[in-house]
């Protein structure tokens, strides 16, 4: 479920390898592409603009190194985009171009004062990041010598009327601390951009770690937005939802229309935090916990769900274990005292002396001694289940072969009982042998209670896969009275009988058993006759899951 995951997991690339290789590229571009306007600027001003003081010393020498210097800086640039490779070596080259050519230029313009010396401090300053600290340093140092040097030359010539060393020598100072300034705040601003990248990577990584262990969890996990769009949602979320096409950055109502409107019941004080809901007829049972997430006024909400089923049949684990002890005592205690008394009613019902009112309550001790009997049987078959160990189960040839057996157990004929399975290869997870107690309890259950002549009951077993959730069901149909509407609610509890004989506890085991499995069992009133269902999890949803 690769679609379901919020992260990459492409990791960035490491500081100091590929990303700074980019950033020195830029910084090239950037300066190849000033150097660019330098050279258009100092041509427009001089033979357009004919702005003083450029070329005031000697303006044919001034118009001939323009020309050429900006035939370099446009080769120079063509030449860094066609082969983007080795900015340091290219970015070295550019300044020092820049520092001859315009050095003569300031040279034709009358020396320091022409204030051209500035535009070499601003190409020393734009590579200080791209070069190493001595390069940069070493070309401040010929930027120095080159300014000083000019004004030398120029009074060995006797080119100006006054020479500017001090000027020099302060632009040499300027060059040397705009590589300071730059080359300082550069290294600040690497080491904050490989701890933001360090960071960056923690984050990720985090992020993926928890967005792993989200999905692992058992318990579906769905994060909504305060404008109702699903922001995250895990795989066991999208398997007990009913695996839904649309899943984050939709809204909720779209993934799930019960669930939306539980959520939004929610929101308006109209539902608890935790509830259960059913998603459609033949859905799964949920537990449903809605929390509300972020800060006021653009809240979302975690919504966790968890099949009740699996709570369920953790919760009768642990109810049958506790249940084994106590009645392993109680069983024993019982069950002496009783054999007792039932063993004296068989030797009074033996003497020949006894009288018949005397016979009568001797056979009333025998008949409520084995009725109790049968309540201890109940309860230590219910008590001494085994866990459930669940297993693939194709229900065609599986039905057909425990049909004919059931019939015989139940006393009824081949043609009382028929089982019909479409498709034939329908599939269940569920124990095999508990899944056959509670066939035989449905089917007990109705040969008691049949209202007329045994020989005309009919049970009809049909087994299929539901349209709606796509999972396999059980039906275990009967012509028989059916139960009262008043009765129904209290049909699967501990010790409820409709009639005056029997321990009342034979569907109180098939709902244990069918809640252990992670089966839900409902029973469902027909016009002429009752219908006890098996509703099994989806298979796929239950690999997911």
């Amino acid at each position: 479920m690769a679609l379901l995951t919020e992260h990459s997991n492409t990791p960035p690339p490491a500081a100091g390898s590929g990303g700074s290789t980019v950033v020195s590229h830029s910084a090239l571009q950037l300066f190849l592409g000033y150097r660019v306007f330098v050279a258009t600027a100092i041509v427009v001003l001089f033979f357009v603009i004919r702005k003083d003081p450029l070329g005031s010393r000697d303006s044919t020498l001034f118009s001939a190194v323009s020309l050429l210097y900006s035939f370099l800086v446009i080769a120079a640039l063509m030449f860094g985009l066609a082969r983007p490779r080795r900015p340091g070596l290219q970015a070295t080259s550019a300044v020092l171009v820049d520092i001859l050519m315009l050095s003569i230029l300031m040279y034709a313009s009358g020396g320091v004062p022409s204030g051209i010396g500035i535009l070499i401090a601003l190409s020393i300053a734009l590579v200080a990041n791209i070069v190493a600290k001595r390069m940069a340093l070493a070309l401040a140092a010929i930027a120095s010598l080159a300014a000083i040097g000019e004004e030398l030359l120029a009074q060995w010539i006797g080119a100006f009327g006054k020479t500017a060393y001090v000027q020099a020598g302060l632009l040499g100072i300027a060059y040397f601390a705009l590589v300071l300034l730059v080359t300082t705040i550069s290294a600040c601003a690497r080491r904050s951009e490989q701890l933001a990248e360090q960071r960056e990577n923690e984050l990720i990584d985090l992020a993926q770690l928890n967005d792993h262990v989200i999905q692992q969890l058992q318990s579906g996990i769905v994060v909504v937005d305060h404008e109702h769009i699903v922001q995250m949602m895990n795989e066991s979320a999208w398997a007990l939802l009913g695996m839904p096409p649309m899943m984050r950055h939709h809204l909720l109502k779209d993934v799930s229309p019960q669930l939306a409107t539980e959520y939004n019941a929610w929101l308006a004080g109209m539902k608890p935090a935790d509830l259960t809901l059913r998603l459609g007829n033949e859905g799964r049972d949920l537990h449903a916990r809605f929390m509300r997430l972020g800060q006021k006024g653009r809240e979302g909400t975690l919504i966790v769900l968890e099949d009740v089923s699996v709570l369920t049949a953790q919760a009768q684990q642990m109810k049958l274990a506790s249940l084994g002890r106590l009645t392993d005592g109680i069983a024993h205690e019982v069950r002496n005292p009783l054999g007792a008394i039932s063993h004296a009613a068989q030797l009074l019902c033996e003497s020949s002396q006894l009288a018949d009112t005397d016979r009568r309550m001797t056979e009333i001790i025998l008949h409520n001694s084995e009725q109790v009997n049968e309540v201890i049987e109940s309860i230590l078959k219910l008590s001494r289940q085994d866990l459930p160990k669940p297993k693939p189960l194709v229900l065609g040839p599986w039905l057909h072969e425990e049909a004919g057996k059931l019939a015989q157990t139940c006393g009824l004929q081949a043609n009382q009982l028929t089982a019909q399975v479409d498709p034939e290869g329908t599939t269940v997870y569920a124990d095999a042998s508990q899944l056959k107690q509670i066939l035989e309890v449905l089917c007990d259950n109705a040969v008691r209670h049949f209202p007329g002549p045994p020989a005309q009951l009919r049970l009809q077993i049909l087994a299929g896969i539901t349209t709606e959730s796509g999972g396999p069901f059980i039906e275990l149909l009967d012509n028989g009275a059916g139960i009262a509407p008043d009765k129904v609610e209290h049909l699967f509890e501990p010790f409820f009988t409709t009639r005056d004989e029997g321990a009342g506890l034979g569907l109180y085991i098939a709902r244990q058993l069918s809640e252990a499995n992670r089966i839900r069992i409902e029973y469902h009133p027909l016009a002429n006759g009752s219908c006890f269902r098996l509703s099994f999890p989806n298979p796929k949803r239950r690999e997911l899951a």
